[in-house]
C-alpha cells in the first residue's frame, strides 16, 4: 500500500473527498441523478506554516476537517429538502408570502451557511461532544470514588466508561436507517482510497472488491484519542471535581495533538508495528462502515475524479 493524500467523508447520499485544497462532493439526488460540487477549501494550516507543526497541526486539522464537515453534509441535505418542499409546492397557489418563502429556502437548500452559522453550529457541536463524551465520564467516575481509592484505578474506570459511552453511541445511531446509509458510503469511501493506494484501477468491480477499513479513518482517530486520553489522566490527580472537569477540558488540545500524530504515521507507514498498532482502529471500523452497493460506490468514484489523477498516480507510484 502505498499513500495518496487523498481523504473524505461521507455525507447523506453521497461522499465528499479531499486533496490537497481542493474537495468534491457527489451527491446521488432523489431522481437517481448524481450532482457534483468542486470548490476549494483553504485551512487554518494552508494560512499558517506554524498551525502544520508536530503535535499542534492535529487541533487545526480536526478543526479544519470539522468546518468542512458540517457545510458539506449540508449540501449533501439540501436535495432531499428540496424535494420534499417542490413536491409541497405543487399543491399551493402561489402567493406573496409563499414566493418569499420559497425564495429563503431556494438560499437555504443552495447548501450554503454563513460565516456565523458555520460557527455556531461548530461551537454547539464541540461542546456537546465535549459534554457527553469528556464531562460526563468524569462526573460518573466522581461517585465511585468511596469504593475506589486508587487514582490510577479510578483514571482507568473513567477512560474505560468514556470508551464505552463512545463504542455504545456509535452502535446506537448505526440502528436509524439514515445513517446506516451514511455508513455504507464510508464504507465506499474508504474502498475508493485502498483501491487505488493498492495500485488497481479505479473501477466499481475494483473497488468491491476493496477492503473497507483503512488507517487514516476518523473512527481510528476517535479511538485513540480515547485510548491517549485514559494515559493523560492518569496523570492528572486532584481530589476537586471541578478541577478534573477543568483539566479534562483543557487537555483536549493534548490528547489531539498526540493522536493525530500516531494516525499520521499509521497512515503514512505499512510495517509489522503500525500492523498492530493499528488494528483496534481498524476493528472499531466495523461499526461504522458498511458494505457499499455499486450505485454508491459510483457516487464515491465521481467524487475521487473530480480531485484526483488516479491514473497518473499509478503510474507514478507503481508503473502501470
Amino acid at each position: 500500500m502505498k499513500y495518496s493524500g487523498i481523504g473524505g467523508q461521507a455525507v447523506l447520499e453521497g461522499i465528499m473527498m479531499k486533496n490537497g485544497t481542493e474537495y468534491a462532493v457527489a451527491v446521488r439526488k432523489p431522481d437517481g441523478e448524481i450532482a457534483l460540487k468542486k470548490d476549494t477549501h483553504i485551512g487554518f494550516q494552508d494560512r499558517h506554516k506554524w498551525a502544520g507543526w508536530p503535535f499542534i497541526r492535529g487541533i487545526f486539522a480536526f478543526i479544519d476537517s470539522l468546518v468542512l464537515g458540517i457545510g458539506t453534509l449540508m449540501y449533501s441535505a439540501s436535495f432531499e429538502e428540496e424535494a420534499e418542499k417542490s413536491g409541497d409546492s405543487e399543491e399551493k397557489e402561489d402567493s406573496g408570502k409563499e414566493k418569499a418563502e420559497r425564495k429563503d429556502a431556494k438560499k437555504k437548500d443552495s447548501g450554503e451557511l454563513s460565516k456565523g452559522e458555520t460557527a455556531l453550529t461548530l461551537v454547539m457541536a464541540v461542546l456537546l461532544a465535549v459534554g457527553i463524551f469528556m464531562v460526563l465520564p468524569t462526573v460518573a467516575a466522581h461517585f465511585l470514588r468511596r469504593f475506589i481509592e486508587n487514582s490510577f484505578l479510578l483514571a482507568l474506570v473513567e477512560g474505560l466508561f468514556r470508551l464505552g459511552l463512545f463504542i455504545g453511541y456509535v452502535s446506537l445511531i448505526s440502528l436509524t436507517p439514515d445513517i446506516k446509509r451514511v455508513y455504507m458510503y464510508h464504507g465506499s469511501e474508504h474502498k475508493c482510497i485502498n483501491c487505488i493506494e493498492h495500485g488497481l484501477p479505479l473501477t466499481v468491480e475494483n473497488v468491491m472488491k476493496s477492503s473497507k477499513e483503512h488507517k487514516r479513518c476518523g473512527t481510528s482517530f476517535m479511538l485513540i484519542v480515547m485510548l491517549i486520553a485514559i494515559l493523560v489522566f492518569m496523570l492528572v490527580r486532584t481530589d476537586s471535581l471541578y478541577l478534573r472537569i477543568l483539566s479534562r477540558i483543557l487537555l483536549i488540545p493534548v490528547i489531539a495533538g498526540i493522536s493525530y500524530e500516531i494516525l499520521r504515521f499509521t497512515g503514512r507507514h505499512d510495517n509489522k508495528f503500525v500492523y498492530i498498532i493499528s488494528r483496534p482502529g481498524m476493528w472499531m471500523q466495523a461499526l461504522t462502515t458498511k458494505e457499499p452497493t455499486e450505485d454508491m460506490v459510483e457516487v464515491a468514484i465521481q467524487a475521487v475524479e473530480s480531485v484526483f489523477d488516479w491514473e497518473q498516480y499509478l503510474k507514478d507510484e507503481f508503473g502501470t
